[in-house]
Protein backbone atom coordinates (compact mmCIF):
# COMPACT_ATOMS: atom_id res chain seq x y z
CA UNK A 1 0.00 0.00 0.00
CA UNK A 2 1.47 3.34 -1.06
CA UNK A 3 0.70 6.30 1.21
CA UNK A 4 3.53 8.49 -0.11
CA UNK A 5 2.86 11.80 -1.83
CA UNK A 6 4.97 14.36 -3.66
CA UNK A 7 4.92 18.07 -2.90
CA UNK A 8 7.02 19.36 -5.74
CA UNK A 9 10.33 17.52 -5.50
CA UNK A 10 9.70 16.71 -1.83
CA UNK A 11 8.49 13.17 -1.17
CA UNK A 12 6.51 12.55 2.03
CA UNK A 13 6.05 9.03 3.42
CA UNK A 14 2.38 9.84 4.01
CA UNK A 15 0.11 12.86 3.46
CA UNK A 16 -0.29 13.93 7.09
CA UNK A 17 1.60 16.94 8.37
CA UNK A 18 1.13 19.30 11.30
CA UNK A 19 -0.36 22.74 10.82
CA UNK A 20 1.93 25.60 11.76
CA UNK A 21 1.30 27.07 15.19
CA UNK A 22 -0.38 23.98 16.62
CA UNK A 23 2.57 21.66 17.12
CA UNK A 24 5.27 23.96 18.46
CA UNK A 25 8.67 22.95 17.09
CA UNK A 26 7.93 19.24 17.31
CA UNK A 27 9.73 18.59 20.58
CA UNK A 28 6.68 19.66 22.59
CA UNK A 29 4.68 16.71 21.23
CA UNK A 30 7.45 14.10 21.15
CA UNK A 31 6.14 12.39 24.30
CA UNK A 32 2.78 11.76 22.63
CA UNK A 33 3.70 11.28 18.98
CA UNK A 34 6.35 9.22 17.22
CA UNK A 35 7.64 12.04 15.05
CA UNK A 36 9.21 9.51 12.69
CA UNK A 37 5.73 8.50 11.51
CA UNK A 38 4.65 11.95 10.35
CA UNK A 39 4.71 12.99 6.72
CA UNK A 40 6.14 16.34 7.76
CA UNK A 41 6.39 18.71 10.68
CA UNK A 42 5.47 22.31 9.92
CA UNK A 43 6.94 24.37 12.74
CA UNK A 44 5.28 27.43 14.21
CA UNK A 45 5.74 30.65 12.28
CA UNK A 46 9.26 32.09 12.33
CA UNK A 47 10.36 35.71 12.12
CA UNK A 48 13.80 37.26 11.84
CA UNK A 49 13.75 38.34 15.48
CA UNK A 50 11.98 36.78 18.50
CA UNK A 51 8.39 37.88 19.06
CA UNK A 52 6.36 37.81 22.28
CA UNK A 53 3.01 37.80 20.49
CA UNK A 54 -0.22 39.43 21.61
CA UNK A 55 -1.32 40.06 25.22
CA UNK A 56 -3.54 37.56 27.06
CA UNK A 57 -6.20 36.28 26.89
CA UNK A 58 -5.23 34.91 23.48
CA UNK A 59 -7.40 31.79 23.17
CA UNK A 60 -11.14 31.26 23.55
CA UNK A 61 -13.09 28.07 22.90
CA UNK A 62 -16.14 28.44 20.68
CA UNK A 63 -18.83 25.97 19.58
CA UNK A 64 -17.05 23.54 17.22
CA UNK A 65 -13.82 25.50 17.25
CA UNK A 66 -11.56 28.04 18.88
CA UNK A 67 -10.49 31.64 18.50
CA UNK A 68 -6.82 32.44 18.84
CA UNK A 69 -4.79 35.61 18.66
CA UNK A 70 -1.38 34.29 19.69
CA UNK A 71 0.23 36.85 17.41
CA UNK A 72 2.92 34.53 16.00
CA UNK A 73 4.98 34.31 19.19
CA UNK A 74 8.26 32.60 18.33
CA UNK A 75 11.93 32.27 19.25
CA UNK A 76 13.25 33.91 16.09
CA UNK A 77 15.19 32.26 13.28
CA UNK A 78 18.60 32.48 14.99
CA UNK A 79 17.48 30.53 18.05
CA UNK A 80 15.51 28.13 15.87
CA UNK A 81 18.63 27.21 13.91
CA UNK A 82 20.65 26.87 17.10
CA UNK A 83 18.34 24.77 19.28
CA UNK A 84 15.17 23.67 17.48
CA UNK A 85 16.41 22.52 14.08
CA UNK A 86 19.06 20.10 15.45
CA UNK A 87 16.40 18.37 17.55
CA UNK A 88 13.97 17.85 14.67
CA UNK A 89 16.77 16.55 12.47
CA UNK A 90 17.09 13.54 14.78
CA UNK A 91 13.87 12.17 13.31
CA UNK A 92 13.03 10.59 9.98
CA UNK A 93 10.48 13.14 8.86
CA UNK A 94 10.45 16.19 6.63
CA UNK A 95 10.77 19.68 8.08
CA UNK A 96 8.84 22.61 6.71
CA UNK A 97 9.53 26.08 8.13
CA UNK A 98 6.59 28.47 8.20
CA UNK A 99 7.75 32.07 7.92
CA UNK A 100 6.28 35.55 8.03
CA UNK A 101 7.51 39.10 7.79
CA UNK A 102 6.29 42.66 7.94
CA UNK A 103 8.14 43.66 4.77
CA UNK A 104 9.05 42.02 1.50
CA UNK A 105 12.72 42.24 2.46
CA UNK A 106 12.11 40.28 5.67
CA UNK A 107 10.44 37.44 3.78
CA UNK A 108 13.33 37.27 1.31
CA UNK A 109 16.01 37.30 4.02
CA UNK A 110 14.24 34.65 6.10
CA UNK A 111 13.74 32.42 3.08
CA UNK A 112 17.39 32.63 2.12
CA UNK A 113 18.59 31.87 5.67
CA UNK A 114 16.37 28.81 6.02
CA UNK A 115 17.09 27.56 2.51
CA UNK A 116 20.81 27.74 3.24
CA UNK A 117 20.18 25.89 6.53
CA UNK A 118 18.76 22.96 4.61
CA UNK A 119 15.10 22.86 5.61
CA UNK A 120 13.02 20.65 3.32
CA UNK A 121 10.32 23.20 2.68
CA UNK A 122 9.39 26.82 3.31
CA UNK A 123 5.76 27.78 3.84
CA UNK A 124 5.12 31.48 3.28
CA UNK A 125 2.49 32.71 5.70
CA UNK A 126 0.77 35.51 3.82
CA UNK A 127 -2.55 34.89 5.53
CA UNK A 128 -2.33 35.39 9.30
CA UNK A 129 -5.07 37.75 10.56
CA UNK A 130 -3.51 38.29 14.00
CA UNK A 131 -0.60 40.64 13.34
CA UNK A 132 -0.81 44.39 12.81
CA UNK A 133 1.19 44.62 9.59
CA UNK A 134 2.59 42.35 6.92
CA UNK A 135 1.24 38.81 6.68
CA UNK A 136 -2.32 38.97 5.43
CA UNK A 137 -1.61 42.26 3.63
CA UNK A 138 0.49 40.36 1.11
CA UNK A 139 -2.05 37.55 0.85
CA UNK A 140 -5.07 39.68 -0.06
CA UNK A 141 -3.46 41.99 -2.61
CA UNK A 142 -2.72 40.31 -5.93
CA UNK A 143 0.02 42.68 -7.02
CA UNK A 144 1.77 42.53 -3.67
CA UNK A 145 1.54 38.74 -3.60
CA UNK A 146 3.01 38.52 -7.08
CA UNK A 147 5.86 40.84 -6.16
CA UNK A 148 6.58 38.96 -2.92
CA UNK A 149 6.55 35.50 -4.47
CA UNK A 150 8.74 36.52 -7.38
CA UNK A 151 11.40 37.85 -4.98
CA UNK A 152 11.24 34.87 -2.63
CA UNK A 153 11.29 32.34 -5.46
CA UNK A 154 14.51 33.90 -6.73
CA UNK A 155 16.13 33.47 -3.30
CA UNK A 156 15.04 29.87 -2.63
CA UNK A 157 17.04 27.31 -4.60
CA UNK A 158 16.76 24.05 -2.69
CA UNK A 159 13.70 24.00 -0.42
CA UNK A 160 10.19 23.37 -1.72
CA UNK A 161 8.22 26.62 -1.68
CA UNK A 162 4.65 26.55 -0.37
CA UNK A 163 2.33 29.57 -0.28
CA UNK A 164 -0.25 29.55 2.53
CA UNK A 165 -3.29 31.31 1.13
CA UNK A 166 -5.78 33.53 2.92
CA UNK A 167 -9.46 32.53 2.95
CA UNK A 168 -10.38 36.19 3.33
CA UNK A 169 -10.65 36.86 -0.39
CA UNK A 170 -13.50 36.59 -2.87
CA UNK A 171 -11.87 34.08 -5.20
CA UNK A 172 -9.06 32.11 -3.60
CA UNK A 173 -8.33 30.28 -6.85
CA UNK A 174 -7.12 33.54 -8.41
CA UNK A 175 -4.49 33.87 -5.69
CA UNK A 176 -3.56 30.22 -6.13
CA UNK A 177 -2.96 30.86 -9.83
CA UNK A 178 -0.64 33.75 -8.97
CA UNK A 179 1.29 31.49 -6.62
CA UNK A 180 1.64 28.88 -9.36
CA UNK A 181 2.69 31.43 -11.98
CA UNK A 182 5.32 32.88 -9.64
CA UNK A 183 6.93 29.50 -9.03
CA UNK A 184 5.36 28.15 -5.85
CA UNK A 185 5.70 24.39 -5.72
CA UNK A 186 2.42 24.07 -3.81
CA UNK A 187 -0.28 26.03 -2.02
CA UNK A 188 -1.71 25.36 1.43
CA UNK A 189 -5.16 26.43 2.59
CA UNK A 190 -6.96 27.59 4.53
CA UNK A 191 -5.65 29.72 7.35
CA UNK A 192 -7.98 30.82 10.13
CA UNK A 193 -11.00 33.04 9.52
CA UNK A 194 -11.29 36.29 11.54
CA UNK A 195 -13.85 36.04 14.32
CA UNK A 196 -14.89 37.65 17.56
CA UNK A 197 -16.57 36.75 20.86
CA UNK A 198 -17.88 38.98 23.67
CA UNK A 199 -18.45 38.25 27.37
CA UNK A 200 -21.98 39.56 27.94
CA UNK A 201 -21.40 39.95 31.70
CA UNK A 202 -18.33 42.17 31.43
CA UNK A 203 -19.16 43.43 27.92
CA UNK A 204 -15.54 42.90 27.03
CA UNK A 205 -14.06 40.94 24.13
CA UNK A 206 -13.05 37.37 25.02
CA UNK A 207 -9.73 38.02 23.26
CA UNK A 208 -7.44 40.88 24.31
CA UNK A 209 -6.70 41.50 20.64
CA UNK A 210 -10.50 41.92 20.22
CA UNK A 211 -10.58 39.65 17.18
CA UNK A 212 -8.89 36.32 16.59
CA UNK A 213 -8.58 33.57 14.03
CA UNK A 214 -11.34 30.96 14.06
CA UNK A 215 -10.24 27.36 13.50
CA UNK A 216 -11.62 23.89 14.08
CA UNK A 217 -14.59 21.92 12.69
CA UNK A 218 -16.67 25.08 12.32
CA UNK A 219 -14.62 26.17 9.30
CA UNK A 220 -14.23 22.76 7.63
CA UNK A 221 -17.01 23.13 5.01
CA UNK A 222 -15.49 26.45 3.93
CA UNK A 223 -12.03 24.92 3.74
CA UNK A 224 -13.20 21.89 1.73
CA UNK A 225 -14.96 24.17 -0.75
CA UNK A 226 -11.86 26.33 -1.20
CA UNK A 227 -9.62 23.28 -1.66
CA UNK A 228 -12.02 22.00 -4.33
CA UNK A 229 -12.05 25.35 -6.15
CA UNK A 230 -8.27 25.64 -5.96
CA UNK A 231 -7.67 22.07 -7.15
CA UNK A 232 -9.68 22.79 -10.29
CA UNK A 233 -7.73 26.00 -10.96
CA UNK A 234 -4.07 24.94 -10.61
CA UNK A 235 -1.80 22.02 -11.43
CA UNK A 236 0.51 22.30 -8.42
CA UNK A 237 -0.28 20.26 -5.27
CA UNK A 238 -2.83 21.58 -2.80
CA UNK A 239 -2.31 21.02 0.93
CA UNK A 240 -5.66 21.11 2.69
CA UNK A 241 -6.37 22.18 6.25
CA UNK A 242 -9.13 23.65 8.35
CA UNK A 243 -11.03 21.59 10.90
CA UNK A 244 -9.50 18.17 10.26
CA UNK A 245 -10.23 16.13 13.38
CA UNK A 246 -10.09 12.55 12.11
CA UNK A 247 -9.25 10.41 9.10
CA UNK A 248 -12.71 10.88 7.56
CA UNK A 249 -12.11 14.63 7.49
CA UNK A 250 -8.69 14.12 5.92
CA UNK A 251 -10.10 11.84 3.23
CA UNK A 252 -12.83 14.38 2.51
CA UNK A 253 -10.17 17.01 1.83
CA UNK A 254 -8.30 14.63 -0.45
CA UNK A 255 -11.42 13.79 -2.43
CA UNK A 256 -11.89 17.54 -2.88
CA UNK A 257 -8.39 17.74 -4.36
CA UNK A 258 -5.82 17.85 -1.57
CA UNK A 259 -2.58 15.97 -2.13
CA UNK A 260 -1.71 16.26 1.56
CA UNK A 261 -3.38 17.56 4.70
CA UNK A 262 -2.29 19.52 7.76
CA UNK A 263 -3.77 18.87 11.20
CA UNK A 264 -4.11 21.84 13.55
CA UNK A 265 -6.74 22.34 16.26
CA UNK A 266 -7.10 18.57 16.73
CA UNK A 267 -3.58 18.50 18.23
CA UNK A 268 -4.84 20.49 21.22
CA UNK A 269 -7.69 18.05 21.86
CA UNK A 270 -5.89 14.80 21.10
CA UNK A 271 -2.09 15.12 20.96
CA UNK A 272 -1.82 11.88 18.97
CA UNK A 273 -4.48 12.86 16.42
CA UNK A 274 -1.97 12.92 13.55
CA UNK A 275 -1.05 9.27 14.11
CA UNK A 276 -4.71 8.30 14.45
CA UNK A 277 -5.42 9.99 11.13
CA UNK A 278 -2.56 8.20 9.36
CA UNK A 279 -3.80 4.86 10.68
CA UNK A 280 -7.38 5.73 9.72
CA UNK A 281 -6.42 6.58 6.14
CA UNK A 282 -4.55 3.30 5.84
CA UNK A 283 -7.57 1.37 7.16
CA UNK A 284 -9.91 3.17 4.75
CA UNK A 285 -7.69 2.27 1.82
CA UNK A 286 -7.56 -1.38 2.86
CA UNK A 287 -11.34 -1.55 3.33
CA UNK A 288 -11.95 0.00 -0.10
CA UNK A 289 -9.35 -1.95 -2.04
CA UNK A 290 -7.12 1.06 -2.72
CA UNK A 291 -3.40 0.48 -3.23
CA UNK A 292 -2.22 4.03 -3.92
CA UNK A 293 -3.24 7.18 -2.06
CA UNK A 294 -3.21 9.12 -5.33
CA UNK A 295 -6.48 7.39 -6.17
CA UNK A 296 -8.17 9.60 -3.58
CA UNK A 297 -6.91 13.04 -4.63
CA UNK A 298 -9.63 14.79 -6.60
CA UNK A 299 -11.75 11.65 -6.53
CA UNK A 300 -15.03 13.40 -5.80
CA UNK A 301 -17.90 12.16 -7.95
CA UNK A 302 -20.07 14.95 -9.35
CA UNK A 303 -23.53 14.03 -10.57
CA UNK A 304 -24.64 16.43 -13.27
CA UNK A 305 -28.32 17.34 -13.12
Amino acid sequence: MNLSVNIGKLKLKNPVMTASGTFGYGEEYSEFVDLNKLGAIVVKGLSLKPMEGNPSPRIYETPCGMLNAIGLQNVGVKEFLKTKLPYIRKFDTKLIANIFGTTLQEYVKLSRILDDAGVDGIELNVSCPNIKKGGIFFGTDKKMLQKLLSKVRASVRNAVLITKLSPNVSYIQEFAKIAEECGSDAVSLINTIPGMAIDIKTRRPRIANITGGLSGPAIKPIAVRMVYETFKAVKIPVIGMGGIMNSSDAIEFMLAGATAVAVGTANFINPSSTIDIINGIESFMAENGLTDLKELTGGIKIIKI
